[in-house]
């Protein structure tokens, strides 16, 4: 298993932040920086929130070994077709290194604001999946390639350049969804990415997409399983404390929601589970964008253990 960093990227994120938290990543050996795809939080107040595929642009040009991408980008906030091309150029533009995590779209609050239609679950989800179909087709196709569904249509229609990565890059489905959001990774997605699961819940939810991919004629290890969760982790357990009383929830209450909590040595123990669980990359949730104290003190006495 190895360990990548998660920002939200609407959490207070601009240009000098990303910067400095992308140099940090690339220097203190973390495999990957992934982040989120919002333009608010769910509640008020509204902070700074830099625009993913952009930052993402400058990251391909400005690091030279970190995997990265979103987790992940909604269908409800661009046409697919777009969501592809862009994928490609930024795919091509790093030397292969994106990852291209795709959703569904959840957030009422940002879809609201800015205008995006969220649709009811089901409709959702639907043109969830056709959003899939069309990057797929778009990005794996040498030949015209024509698409029709009830959200989006597809004439003739073929990417030039042709990706540099043969099939562009590695499509990323994440949630814990059974019904709909694993069956989707089963079927279309090269990566798996877990969200705020317990080790017992993780390898509950990895034998389910073992299942449906059996189902679907894929072999179990076609999927890379990874995990995004959050942590509280400090280099003693006054810290620690100090960072649970911020965030409002006892150590008991965070672990239960899949969180990891403590200092290096609990740190390294409750990544240890998951690995047991199936899970191939963690990436952690880092909330403070500030902290890069705190990203070289996990690098150092945390990161080892996982390269």
């Amino acid at each position: 298993m190895d360990l990548a960093i998660m920002v939200e990227g609407q959490n207070g994120l601009n240009w000098p932040r990303w910067q400095r938290i992308a140099r940090a990543v690339e220097d203190l050996g973390f495999v990957g920086l992934y982040r989120s795809d919002h333009f608010t939080n769910m509640n008020p107040p509204d902070l700074d929130s830099l625009e993913l595929w952009v930052s993402l642009a400058w990251l391909a040009t400005h690091t030279t070994r970190i995997e990265f991408g979103p987790l992940a980008t909604p269908v409800s906030f661009r046409h697919p077709t777009l969501t592809a091309r862009m994928a490609r150029d930024v795919d091509d533009l790093s030397g292969g290194r994106l990852h291209l995590g795709v959703g569904a779209g959840w957030q009422e609050r940002e879809h609201s604001h800015f205008g995006h239609p969220l649709l009811g679950v089901k409709a959702r989800m639907d043109r969830f999946e056709e959003g899939l179909e069309v990057m797929i087709r778009l990005l794996r196709s040498d030949v015209p390639v024509s698409f029709e569904g009830t959200y989006f249509t597809l004439r003739e229609a073929i990417l030039l350049p042709r990706p540099a990565r043969p099939g562009g890059p590695p499509i990323l489905v994440g949630g814990n969804g059974e019904r709909r959001t694993l069956r989707l990774a089963a079927q279309y997605a090269s990566m798996w990415n877990g969200v705020f699961a317990t080790p017992t819940e993780y390898r509950r939810l990895n034998q389910l997409l073992d299942q449906y991919l059996i189902e679907a004629g894929r072999q179990p290890g076609e999927v890379h399983r990874s995990l995004m969760t959050g942590i509280v982790f400090a280099r003693d357990d006054a810290g620690v404390k100090r960072r649970l009383i911020e965030r409002g929830r006892t150590a008991d209450e965070q672990r239960a929601r899949g969180v990891i909590v403590g200092t290096a040595g609990a740190a390294v123990d409750q990544l240890g589970e998951l690995a047991a669980a199936g899970c191939q990359r963690v990436m952690l949730q880092w909330l403070d964008l500030d902290d890069l104290d705190g990203l070289e003190a996990l690098a150092r006495d945390v990161l080892p253990h996982y390269q």
